[in-house]
């Protein structure tokens, strides 16, 4: 379908933004609009720089003979430092604040508008590592987890506390939790393949033993770990128990107990 080089460009930049990493043979794209492939190749600028400017992302273009285009789902650091310190402003609200130094935020993940604008900041932090698959647990793990997986274009394998009979077989392990106990957790045996490199993806982080469990679970499956990524880390303890993570956001508390969200240090944080 030929039509106009506006209607085009949406139909191709919808394309693009739908399917994230996912790579579109510029010959096959040129046969579906009826235009030559150099002329593709010129839309695909335009998108590119059309994205890049909004600091919503970048195109990739394969110029091999085969020729490809894949939507890179990496926002800029102003974009990620603007998305973050929003919702850090939101959680600072004291009506937020719970027992033990805690923090309510399940209605910020759960709305799936702030999620997805969160999903993208983890994709954009972890975007160099190639992961084939996002992992995380249930259940406030389970929205940025599978937004980051849409950004990223892999799917989500997600650990369970309890083994259900309609998840399948599955593999469990055991790890200790920050209060000395063992806990145990599940991933289906259909989830995670031998060699696959696993970005590990949380809600929230104090001591690290979540993570752990998890990076047991992927040892177990023989899979490669290649990131531990959080929404919201508590700067207490400074020693977890994973050798190295990134959060989003940082939670600590003054010499009076308060608590105070901050957009952590190793963001961008250029304006």
């Amino acid at each position: 379908m030929k039509g106009q080089r506006t209607e085009r460009l949406v139909r191709l930049a919808s394309k693009f933004f739908l399917y994230p990493s996912k790579l579109f043979s510029l010959t096959e794209l040129a046969e579906e609009f009826g235009v030559s492939k150099t002329v593709i190749s010129d839309d695909v600028v335009v998108v590119d720089n059309a994205i890049s400017e909004e600091g919503l992302g970048r195109m990739q273009v394969d110029r091999g003979r085969s020729g490809g285009a894949k939507f890179i789902s990496a926002c800029s650091p102003e974009y990620k430092y603007a998305t973050l310190a929003k919702v850090a402003s939101e959680l600072s609200a004291p009506d937020r604040n719970l027992p033990g130094g805690l923090i309510y935020y399940s209605d910020i993940l759960f709305n799936p508008d702030t999620a997805f604008a969160l999903g993208r900041c983890m994709a954009s932090v972890f975007e160099d590592t190639e992961a084939d698959v996002i992992m995380t647990t249930e259940v406030k793990g389970i929205p940025i987890g599978m937004f980051t997986a849409r950004a990223m274009g892999v799917p989500l394998a997600i650990c369970r506390f309890r083994n259900r009979p309609g998840d399948g077989a599955a593999v469990g392990v055991h790890y200790p939790s920050a209060n000395g106990d063992v806990k145990t957790m599940y991933l289906g045996t259909r989830q995670l393949a031998k060699g696959t490199r696993v970005l590990i993806v949380d809600d929230f982080m104090r001591g690290g033993s979540t993570a752990a469990g998890m990076l047991l679970m992927a040892k177990e499956f023989g899979a490669k770990p290649v990131g531990i990524g959080v929404f919201l880390a508590c700067d207490e303890p400074k020693e977890k128990t994973v050798p190295k993570h990134r959060s989003l956001l940082t939670l600590s508390h003054d010499k009076k107990g308060r608590n105070h969200i901050s957009v952590s240090d190793d963001i961008d944080k250029k304006m």
